[in-house]
């Protein structure tokens, strides 16, 4: 297990607290939900395998098809604990301390990407898409779980209410991204997706893209909260 230094690398403060409790908040999720869903994401994960924002390493056991495992996380208490998982479960993963919006990799060098619960929390969601697109290699995939906005009922107006406190409380976690159409116009094609709920009402969506030659279309998404 390695760790490399890149000079993309983001020097954070990290959230301490939040990455200890982290596992503790989303257990009832996890035990409900998430969990279900890992083997569909992670699990279908093969070949040279990216996972942005790791975490705390919860999809770690479900690589079970990986040539190699590469795990970013702007995030030092998180990158401490997926890392310690890591070895846990004696997995071989290299790890690099960097935002979504910048990876330090070379063009087309994964066969697939993975996010799960990331794209809520990233400052600029085209920008950390595009760059998901740019490491992928053109016939790849970008398998990902995500909590976006329900659109078509009462939880929507919620989501917006709460969101400027829950991202304070949880490390910048936006609760009413349209993450769905984000990767849409961010030229991806998605070819598979369930979807599910989190507590309150809150939808999920697990999904597998693959990137097309269509340009990004940032007036398809909204300004969120």
């Amino acid at each position: 297990m390695q760790e490399q230094p890149s000079a993309n690398t983001v020097e954070r403060n990290g959230h301490p607290w939040f990455a200890a409790l982290y596992d503790h908040v989303m257990h009832w999720s996890e035990q409900r939900i998430l969990s279900q869903l890992r083997p569909f994401i992670a699990g279908g994960a093969s070949g040279r395998i990216l996972e942005i924002g790791a975490g705390t390493g919860a999809n770690f056991p479900y690589y079970k098809a990986a040539e190699k495992i590469v795990a970013t996380e702007p995030d030092p208490y998180m990158l401490r604990r997926a890392r310690k998982r890591a070895e846990q479960l004696g997995l071989d993963v290299e790890f690099h301390q960097c935002p979504a919006e910048a990876l330090p990799f070379e063009d087309s060098c994964f066969d697939t990407v993975v996010a799960t619960l990331v794209l809520c929390t990233v400052q600029d969601q085209l920008r950390s898409l595009a760059e998901v697109k740019r490491v992928l290699e053109p016939a790849g995939t970008f398998r990902f779980l995500e909590h976006v906005r329900a659109d078509r009922s009462f939880t929507g107006p919620v989501q917006d209410a709460l969101t400027p406190l829950w991202r304070y409380l949880g490390a910048g976690c936006h609760l009413n991204r349209r993450t769905g159409v984000s990767i849409e116009a961010a030229g991806f094609k998605i070819i598979e997706m369930q979807h599910h709920r989190m507590p309150l009402g809150i939808p999920l969506i697990a999904a597998v893209a693959r990137p097309t030659s269509d340009r990004p279309n940032p007036r398809a998404v909204e300004q969120d909260n």
